[in-house]
């Protein structure tokens, strides 16, 4: 079956469904999620969105923060169109609805309540108590179902994106493959437009704060499809998820330390003045650098986040959902300290896009997690992500909706075997696990030429596997995801090879400096071409 639309959005988090409400005025929008409308990382985002709002804070201040946590590879431009365009795109998430938290300031006047988290030089986190994720993608949701020209197609998963070759010798999107995960049916949704907004990769390790979703399907399809990917050793390992057999890696938020958290090993000493002037409020790549080392030398299984000094209804007001589900796993933080162990939580790289979002791919645009834009370079600052999803969401639609009116090119359909069998689950099951576990213990917070080695040739056999699995067993959402995740696992591991030297979140024993003379630019690879670079800013 063919569906055609004129802007087709694969992933339904603040990035996709942004996009959408924007470019629905101008045309008709179909927009296709996994699971369910809300289900998506940014659901699942705590601390908040960064911009400046207050009297005390400037461009300049967060634009110099971006620029030292992303130790040298930020795109200049991209960052100072992040900050510049933010604080118009936060107040467009409040006229949408997103109810913020407010505070009473000085002046008598409510406003914006900010925190401040780790690489901030001032407080700019507006949230939404401990659920800003929640609440964005709550009132997003709302807003695109009252919208005629958006139709919103749920559990339903893209298996490859669909690409023609144009006169100019360049490739162009058309559309894409699609599984309806319910009846197994494959549709051909052919658009003027598409846009990747599918989110993060970090399911692609055995700990996470991401949610199942998360396996790196648009990053995968863009690589298949001849898109260049740039910079995907840049994983951040978020320093603080609940240590918990029973919590499944469970984020507690930066803004808890903003607040005056500190972090502490088992006897109770501190720790984080030894590695960085700003001690917890430290970058993110430097707390869970520091983490793993103490644990390393300790032999324990965590360390501690401790708020017990902190006036305990303060905590219950400002981190509510966290007190909570603390409480339920037996640990009053108001009372008790928080186990903490650092987990993959956010990749940095992702498909290279422009300042418009737009991609390596005629008619391809890419917006949020799943996007490399420059932005974070080597290491994101903390919070910067929801407000990435929205300035250059915003950017591309509006160069989306300015392109010249599109012909409807024939395309094949999607050749589905009727007779095929069903995919072994438990093999499937088996190699995912068996992938995960190999990047967490090769391609952590801290890797080795002989670790990353051990790892490609482990992630290659499991790729081999995952597509015959793909290509000749019944579609089945596990196998594709097992096969988008060991592609993207296998560019993880060539882009950490190739960068000898150890900056922001990419951390090499064997070179564990930094070289600015021959590795201050972007690691890209392509499908036929996986060497080239570019500076920041090019």
């Amino acid at each position: 079956m063919i569906i055609d639309v004129d802007f087709l959005v694969l992933g339904s988090g603040i990035a996709g469904l942004s996009f959408a409400l924007k470019v629905s005025e101008h045309g008709t929008v179909a927009v296709i999620t996994k699971k369910s409308d809300t289900e998506s990382n940014t659901n699942y985002a705590q601390g908040g969105i960064a911009s400046v709002l207050a009297d005390d804070d400037s461009f300049d201040l967060h634009i110099k923060d971006t620029l030292v946590a992303g130790a040298g590879l930020c795109h200049e431009d991209s960052v100072e169109i992040l900050v510049k365009e933010g604080p118009e795109r936060v107040a467009e998430l409040v006229d949408l609805g997103v109810r913020f938290s407010k505070e009473v300031w000085r002046n008598g006047k409510i406003h914006l309540a900010l925190g401040r988290e780790g690489g901030h030089s001032r407080r700019r986190i507006a949230h939404a108590a401990d659920l800003t994720g929640r609440e964005i993608e709550r009132a997003l949701v709302a807003n695109v179902k009252t919208v005629p020209n958006i139709r919103l197609f749920q559990h339903e998963i893209a298996l490859d994106l669909i690409v023609e070759s144009v006169s100019d010798g360049r490739k162009s999107c058309r559309g894409a493959y699609v599984l309806d995960t319910e009846t197994g049916d494959v549709s051909t949704f052919r658009a003027g437009v598409t846009i990747l907004a599918t989110g993060g990769l970090c399911k692609v390790y055995l700990h996470t704060t991401n949610p199942d979703i998360a396996t790196g399907d648009g990053v995968a399809m863009a690589f298949r499809a001849g898109a260049k990917i740039a910079n995907l050793e840049f994983i951040q390992f978020h320093p603080t998820a609940m240590y918990h057999p029973e919590a499944k890696s469970f984020l507690i938020s930066e803004a808890v330390r903003g607040e005056g958290g500190i972090l502490r090993l088992r006897d109770g000493s501190t720790f984080m003045e030894n590695y960085h002037a700003l001690g917890c409020l430290a970058p993110r790549d430097i707390v869970a650098r520091a983490i793993d080392a103490e644990l390393k030398k300790s032999g324990d299984e965590c360390v501690f986040l401790d708020v017990t000094h902190l006036d305990p209804e303060h905590v219950k007001a400002r981190f509510p959902h966290i007190y909570q589900t603390c409480l339920s796993f037996g640990i009053d933080i108001t009372k008790q300290w928080i186990p903490i162990v650092p987990a993959a939580h956010y990749s940095c790289g992702g498909v290279l896009t422009d300042t418009k979002a737009r991609t390596s791919l005629d008619r391809l645009y890419a917006c949020g997690e799943v996007a490399c834009t420059g932005v974070h370079g080597a290491n994101r600052l903390a919070s910067n992500s929801l407000l990435e999803a929205v300035v250059f969401g915003h950017r591309g639609a509006i160069d989306a909706v300015a392109r010249d009116g599109d012909r409807r090119p024939e395309l094949p359909d999607f050749a589905v075997d009727e007779s095929a069998p069903e995919a072994p689950c438990e093999e499937v099951g088996e190699l995912t696990d068996l992938l995960r576990r190999t990047m967490w213990r090769y391609v952590g917070i801290v890797r080795t030429n002989e670790r990353l080695q051990k790892a490609l040739d482990q992630v290659l056999e499991i790729k081999s596997r995952a597509e015959e699995l793909y290509s000749k067993y019944r579609l089945s959402p596990d196998a594709i995801e097992l096969r988008n995740l060991a592609t993207v696992a296998e560019i993880i591991v060539r882009s950490s090879m190739m960068r000898k030297e150890s900056r922001g979140l990419n951390y090499n024993l064997d070179y564990p400096d930094k070289d600015d003379v021959n590795f201050q630019h972007d690691t890209i690879f392509e499908r036929n071409a996986v060497t080239a670079a570019v500076g920041p800013g090019d």
